[in-house]
């Protein structure tokens, strides 16, 4: 990794955390967003209820899976240089 001048290496490695962190959770919510709306997942409709429900399921699968990934990145020690 290249050492940028005034940039501490922790400071960076916390910040990039953070941003991935929010840019994996935003992906995650706007492909949710866009899977229920565009294909009308997120309501009841014309569709079986099966959709709906497989739908939700997914989200519940997909959020928990996120979360873990998130929070093994988090507890990730830092290691010595």
């Amino acid at each position: 990794m290249e050492r940028e001048p005034n940039w501490d290496p922790g400071v960076k490695k916390y910040f990039v955390k953070i941003l991935n962190s929010v840019a994996l959770g935003l992906f995650w919510m706007m492909a949710a967003a866009t899977a229920g709306i565009y294909y009308e997942l997120a309501w009841r409709g014309n569709k079986p209820l099966i959709y709906n429900i497989l739908y939700y399921a997914g989200l519940i699968i997909s959020l928990f899976f996120l979360l873990r990934y998130l929070r093994k990145i988090w507890k990730e020690k830092e290691k010595a240089p």
